[in-house]
């Protein structure tokens, strides 16, 4: 479990999840809900990221395979592999993530910016933050780790999420 540093000015609160042994977060705001994971339906003629699509309450949200769209190796699916259903742009999304960590107010002056390195794309990444993180053992280590927080409307979605809506 992670928590904030003890610093005022809290401006916002950041969902962490964990993928490929890497600290990601995403703005609460963006947040509709946390989903078990269940394997979706597939589709045909789709990139390759996106396992399908499932039915949330009524609606059909494509599932996106976070690891596969950030050119990484597909996620191997656990027992705490779960969906973040998003709203990006107006429109509806599930994330395929490993872990879901924890819920963290961060401050806006905390943000660091990504780091300026050639991509092959635009970076995805908004920025960083160090959080604390709380040991197993109650004691805060007040080192923490880096959280990478993702920039949703520059994965590039859109016309995917149409694709497979």
């Amino acid at each position: 479990m992670t928590t904030t540093n003890d610093n005022a000015g809290t401006d916002r609160k950041i969902v962490t999840f964990s993928l490929a042994q890497q600290t990601f977060g995403i703005d609460m705001r963006a947040l509709i809900e946390i989903r078990e994971w269940d394997e979706p339906t597939p589709l045909p003629n789709v990139p390759g990221f996106i396992k399908g699509v499932t039915n949330l309450r009524g609606n059909v949200i494509p599932v996106v395979g976070l690891a596969e769209r950030l050119g990484w190796e597909p996620s191997v699916i656990h027992a705490r592999s779960c969906v973040l259903v998003v709203n990006i742009a107006g429109k509806q999304a599930g994330f395929l993530v490993d872990e879901v960590n924890d819920i963290v107010a961060i401050g806006e002056t905390e943000i660091q910016p990504a780091p300026e390195v050639e991509t092959i794309e635009p970076t995805v990444i908004a920025g960083l933050v160090r959080i604390a993180t709380r040991q197993k053992d109650g004691t805060r280590d007040e080192k923490g780790t880096m959280v990478l927080l993702l920039d949703l409307d520059a994965l590039s979605l859109t016309k995917h999420l149409d694709l497979a809506a």
